[in-house]
């Protein structure tokens, strides 16, 4: 069983810190495959949206081993660049390389992009998926960026306002920013937080700092997309951290 080095909680937010980035990944997965393993007792099946990038593949690859019922698991991402599984930018890409792998090999995989040009073409077909999931997820796995971007809720996003209005209705929009490189297609804040279990997973110590000003409501960082998680009050926040 892995431990935490420390633990600490303000309001909605406890932090989960760890000395090394493989203990962070494989006290995430076991608290991951947890929440999985509740789904699938008390409903018979599970949801795990989880998110792209570099920082969570060790994650992932703990996860894949984790023993439990995948066949009834079902995976999708909060976010994706409008680009095909082939592309090496793809998050769809990561997940099937790194987390369908090992004992998770059986678990479901449901897509985000679709193969149109733009993702307001394709939002149709992406949002009947999500629509067809039986929310509440069991859990949903964030990062972050350096910007304070979380999903594809991007500083100067077009449709930024949207995305994290927790009295939206719109489940999946698409995205576009200065800053985003590709356009985007991302699940909306309201859908992210239809959650039993919410885990942003971070690492380095300018990402740690910019959480806590962001949580604070510190200069700039007021005004970063992920304060919109840290302060809602629907579901807690359990941020894992490493250096």
């Amino acid at each position: 069983m892995t431990t935490d080095l420390n633990v600490t909680t303000h309001l909605n937010v406890t932090t989960h810190s760890f000395t090394d980035c493989t203990a962070q990944a494989a006290a995430l997965a076991e608290r991951v495959a947890k929440r999985l393993r509740m789904g699938l007792n008390q409903r018979g099946h599970a949801l795990l949206a989880v998110s792209g990038g570099t920082t969570p593949k060790e994650f992932f690859e703990h996860l894949s081993k984790e023993t439990l019922n995948w066949s009834q698991v079902k995976i999708t991402l909060v976010d994706e660049r409008w680009v095909p599984d082939t592309d090496k930018r793809s998050n769809a890409q990561l997940v099937k390389s790194t987390l369908l792998q090992n004992e998770a090999h059986e678990a479901s995989f449901v897509p985000l992009y679709s193969d149109t040009p733009t993702p307001e073409e394709g939002l149709a077909a992406t949002t009947a998926r999500i629509d067809g999931l039986a929310l509440p997820f069991d859990a949903v796995v964030l990062g972050m960026g350096d910007d304070g971007h979380t999903a594809s809720f991007f500083p100067g996003g077009d449709r930024l306002a949207d995305a994290l209005d927790l009295n939206g209705k719109t489940r999946v929009l698409p995205m576009r920013a200065p800053d985003a490189g590709e356009p985007r297609i991302t699940l909306s804040l309201a859908t992210l937080l239809e959650t039993e279990s919410l885990f942003l997973l971070v690492t380095g110590n300018k990402k740690r700092d910019l959480l806590a000003d962001a949580r604070l409501g510190l200069g700039a960082a007021r005004d970063y997309p992920v304060r919109a998680v840290l302060t809602q009050h629907r579901v807690p926040v359990a941020v894992y951290w490493c250096p």
